[in-house]
Parts: structure tokens; sequence; C-alpha cells
């Protein structure tokens, strides 16, 4: 894992000061090249072949094929044999020369070989080509930035990228989309005109120009219709070998628990395969009512003999969260960043690699929104929609208790939250559904709360749209709707808030559930398969049936869930003022200060909608205080 940056021109001094804003994913070594063309820069942190052979950017014998790679190739040992026999010499044990000699023998055709998460930029001298490239699923980023005269600069972090003289101002539709989703999905990125590379694509640029390709996308043909028991134990083999090859390290390596079945599955294998015992990892609040979310995580490590380690995050964590957002490069206001920032920060005193439990969820349906909508599939079938709509009015009606019992946050989300779901049960529309149940701010909301200016920006905007095409066709609904979420927000949320959060501290994070072989098998898994009646993940419970804890199988999910309604209660709720203030609107030019106000003054009705919204707001304005306006004060 590792930190790369590199340019079309000939800069030396603007290579270094890209090289130190990535030192901290690679705090082991450093290199560069420079010739004419090109300017190539890496931050190592040493996982595989430890020695000085392995150091990046690395060539081939002739020097006509340069890379500088963020990654770890797991089949890269059945690569190099391959290559041996078709008469390529290595004069090294890493990973990263397969690459390089893989690419002289099948050009970009390379990329579809590979069995890992990479971020990559090779340079072709020959042909005078640049070739960046982004990992199937997203697990590792690459950003950049084509200049007007047509030369492209490229990072790991655009924090580099702006170490180049960029005019730093809002991208409106990547605010767009934040607004909805709590981090930015889409191409965009919150930095006008810097882009990022979209999983499963790679860039060109030669003398035609530069051209952005696909090159692998889930297939979603859901293949013959086996049994279960052949569903259940081609999912636990794939996860099996998945598991072991991310034990390959030359470092310690450790995972981080939670206490679901995604994390304990991973801990589980890991435990199998391994000798030593498993170093693992867990985070609480230090409130009674999660309190039981460490208890699982004990449960599962006392179940397997771990060397188990907790942290106890509490409010006065909120001062982190300038330098949190200085490590995402982007606002991202999903609340677990500071656990798993502060759980990284930990876990490096121990471990240079952790297993995740990342993508489980979206692969094998793990989230309430799939249940919702597809109760609402077969419920559309047999009540009209004034019927549904008026059935969600009744809501309204209900004691809080009663209504937790069905929706849990529903009391603390409020009239709010029950206008959402009115919202919900009166469409038809998956795209409409789907937006009402996870979008922080709605259509109209957005509208009330962006300046002229900001709207005029993003009048014409249509996520609604975007997500729509994710619908068509004859697929199953569930399907469609993992799809959907594998192709935004597991990597541009999930997988970004782990990138940067590990990498803050150096740590090499690897995702088990994302091999791209254990999500193509998933994906050929029918849906009711993987939601049984009401049991989310049931073919992964089934899989694990003999491995895990019974309390752990028979549990139902819990989201990861961090106390921000709580927290906004005591301290938190000055730090929100005094960064939503209408001062720092004036500033900002974007947000209506009686929108804001609004939902200070709402706050105590429902509690969570308006904390969930503010929290979003404050990491904006945290964002735009520390990258736009370049303020290194941020919390006075």
């Amino acid at each position: 894992m590792c930190g790369i940056c590199g340019f079309t021109w000939d800069d030396a001094s603007l290579l270094k000061r890209m090289m130190a804003r990535l030192a901290h994913r690679g705090p082991d070594d450093s290199g560069k090249f420079t010739f004419g063309d090109i300017s190539l820069g890496h931050q190592r942190l040493s996982i595989i072949d430890l020695s000085p052979k392995g150091r990046q950017p690395m060539t081939n014998e002739d020097g006509t094929v340069w890379l500088s790679y963020n990654g770890e190739i797991y089949n890269y040992k059945e690569l190099r044999k391959d290559l041996i026999n078709k008469g390529h010499v290595f004069s090294s044990d890493s990973d990263t020369e397969v690459i390089v000699h893989g690419y002289e023998e099948y050009g970009i055709g390379i990329l579809s070989k590979l069995n890992g998460f990479f971020g990559l930029a090779i340079w072709d001298a020959v042909k005078k080509r640049l070739v960046l490239a982004r990992d199937r699923l997203g697990i590792k980023p690459i950003y950049y930035h084509v200049r007007t005269d047509g030369e492209i600069i490229f990072a790991s972090e655009i924090k580099a990228i702006l170490e180049s003289p960029i005019k730093r101002s809002v991208d409106v539709r990547a605010l767009h989309d934040f607004l909805s989703f709590r981090c930015v999905s889409i191409e965009n990125t919150m930095f006008d005109r810097i882009r990022k590379l979209m999983p499963g694509h790679f860039l060109v640029k030669d003398k035609d120009g530069i051209k952005v390709t696909k090159y692998w996308d889930v297939s979603m043909d859901p293949g013959p219709d086996m049994s279960e028991r052949h569903h259940a134990d081609t999912l636990r083999k794939s996860l099996e070998k998945s598991v072991h090859m991310r034990l390959m390290s030359d470092v310690p390596i450790g995972a981080y628990l939670s206490g679901g079945i995604d994390s304990g599955t991973v801990v589980g294998l890991m435990d199998q395969a391994m000798d030593e015992e498993v170093k693992t990892f867990s985070v609480g609040f230090g409130l009674d009512e999660h309190e039981d979310e460490l208890r699982k995580a004990r449960l599962i490590a006392d179940h397997f003999s771990t060397d188990h380690q907790e942290i106890i995050v509490d409010p006065n964590t909120v001062k982190t969260l300038p330098k949190i957002v200085w490590h995402l490069d982007e606002p991202m206001s999903d609340p677990t960043c500071i656990p798993t920032y502060l759980l990284s920060e930990q876990a490096k005193k121990k471990c240079t690699v952790i297993l995740t439990g990342e993508g489980a969820d979206e692969q094998l349906a793990g989230y309430s929104q799939y249940k919702m909508m597809l109760l609402h599939q077969k419920y559309a079938r047999i009540f009209p929609r004034i019927l549904r709509k008026a059935g969600a009015s009744t809501a309204r009606l209900m004691p809080e208790n009663m209504l937790n019992s069905v929706f849990k946050y529903a009391g603390a989300l409020g009239e709010k939250g029950l206008d959402r779901f009115q919202e919900f049960a009166g469409t038809d529309d998956y795209g409409k559904q789907y937006l009402s149940l996870v979008s922080i701010f709605n259509e109209y909301e957005k509208k009330e709360l962006f300046t002229d200016f900001a709207e005029r920006r993003a009048r014409h905007i249509d996520i609604h749209g975007r997500l729509g095409s994710f619908f068509h066709g004859k697929r199953e609904l569930l399907n469609s709707l993992l799809h959907l979420e594998t192709k935004t927000l597991l990597a541009e949320n999930l997988l970004m808030k782990v990138d940067k959060n590990t990498m803050a501290f150096g740590i090499e994070a690897r995702v088990p559930f994302l091999d791209h072989n254990v999500v193509e098998n998933s994906f050929r898994i029918p849906q009711r398969l993987k939601l049984n009646g009401m049991t989310e993940k049931y073919i992964l419970r089934k899989a694990m049936a003999d491995l895990l804890p019974k309390e752990t199988l028979e549990a139902k999910k819990e989201r990861f869930f961090v106390p921000i309604d709580t927290w906004m209660k005591g301290e938190m709720m000055d730090v929100a003022k005094q960064l939503l203030s209408q001062e720092r609107n004036e500033l900002m030019g974007l947000f209506k200060q009686r929108y804001i106000e609004n939902a200070f003054r709402n706050y105590k009705k429902s509690s969570l909608f308006y904390a969930r919204q503010l929290w979003s707001l404050m990491s904006f304005s945290i964002w735009h205080k520390t990258f736009i306006e370049q303020d290194k004060k941020v919390l006075r």
C-alpha cells in the first residue's frame, strides 16, 4: 500500500511537494522518476518484499516501461510464473514487477488478469503513453486534473494535486450529490475540475488525447438455478480462498471486529488459516444503549481466542474532525469516519495490515432499505397507491414505542422521517423510493437549502434519473439495488472511509468480501437466498453455520450507528452553531441561513433527522474552511 503521484511535464519542485503530501500513505521509502514528458512519484508502505528491490517507480530491463503503483496483487506468484515461462526476467520478489512485465506482455489487458486492488500509473516511453487504472471495485482511489493545455496531473489523494496551481472552488454537482448520499458518488469531486477515476476504469493519455474506458463491471446474469446448499458451499469456498490470499504479508496482520456476521466471518476464516492468534480491534461509545455492540464483538473474540483490544469514542472526539476531513480530501458525513480513524490509530501499534468486513451488505443484502423496497413491491401488487399513501399517514398516530418496533429510529426521525415514509409508500418509482429511504436531504429540501447562486448551478442535475437506470430490464429488484450500491455508495463512501482513515496511519486495509470472484459469485445467487423473508444475508448465515457462535448467526443486522443525535445535545451543538453561523454561510455563499436556523430550532422534535442534516453541513463547512479558504485553525 502506497501513495502515487505524477504529471506529464517536468517540475522537480512540484513532484517533491506532492510526494511530501502523501508521506503518511508510504512512510517506509520514497522514489521518483522524471524524464521530459513524465514525472512519477512514489511513497512506499512495505508489505511484500521489504527489500530495496521492491522500490518504486519500477521499470523493466530497458527502461521503456515505468510503474508507480498503490495496492496488492494476490495472484502475482501465478502471473510471475507464467511470465517467466514466456521469457521475462525478474529482479525482485514483489508483485509490482509482475505488473511491469505483464504490461510488456499483454498491454492494458493485464488489468483483467490481476486479482487484487490498485491505483496505478504506467508510463510507456515508446508510445509516449500514460495509463492510469483503478481496481474493479474501487478499493483504492486515483484522482486527476486535466489542464487547459491538455496535460494531466494525478495522485492517490487530492491534496497532492492541490500542490499545483489549481483554482479552488466548489463543484455544485458534487455538492448536490453529497447532500443526498453523505459522499460524492459520481466522477466529479467536490473540487471543480478535479475528477476521480471510477471503479473498473482506466485512463489513457497519448498523442490522440485523453480517453477513459471501463474494463470491468459485475455481470447481472443470474446463471442456472442451483440449490441452496450449492450456493452456500460456493460462497464458503470463495470466501475461504479470498481470506487466505489476503493473509499474504511480510508484516503483522489483524482485523476490525464489529460483532456482526460480516467481520465475524472474516475473523473466523482468519483463525482457520493462521497458526498464531488473530489480533482484533473493536470500538464502542461508552453509552448503555451501545454496550451490546462491544459485547457481541467480545463474544466472537472469545470464541476464536483472539488478541482483542477495544477503544471508547466520546463526544470530545469532535476535535479530531478537522484532521479526519483533511485526510478524506472530500467532505464525507458518515460519522463512522471518527471511530474508523481512532481505531486505526490504535491498530497501527500492533499491525500494518488489517482485514475488514466491508462489502458483505452490498453483495448479500444487509441493509433495511432492501427489506422496505421488497415489501413495497409485494404490497403494491395488492393495494393501490392511494391506499398505501393513506396507510402511511396513519403512522403519525402510532405511539413512539410501537413505531420504533417497526422502524427502529422513527421516533428520533420524528415528523420529517414520517414525511419520508409517506413519500416512499406513495410512489411506484424505484429510484424515488430509494432516495426517500437513504437521502439526507431530498430534492425539495435541497432547493430550500441552496442560495439562488447554488440553485441555478444545480437546476439541471437529475439524481433520480441516474438511479433509475439501475432498475431497467427484467432483473430481480434486490440484485438491482445491490448493483446500484456496489457501483456508487460502496466505493465512494465505505471504501474511501476505510482507505483514507487507515492510510492516515500507514495501515493497509484488505477487504475479503470484495475479491472480484466473490462478488461475481454473489450476484449469481438468487435474491430469495440473500433476503429470505426478513432474514438478511440468509445464505451467508447458512455458509458459516459451523464456524460462528449461534448468537452471532441468529442476531439481526444492526447497522453500526454513531450516536450523533446524543452528541449534538452536548458541547457539539456549540461547535455546530460556530461552523454554521450566518458569517460562515455568507462566506461560503451556498446555503440559506433560514434553513439552518430552522434545523436548529426543530432539532428537539426530530433529533436524529436534523442531527444527520446538521452533521452533513458541519462536515462540509470544515472541508470548505480547510481546503477552499485554507484556514489552518478550523475550530476556534
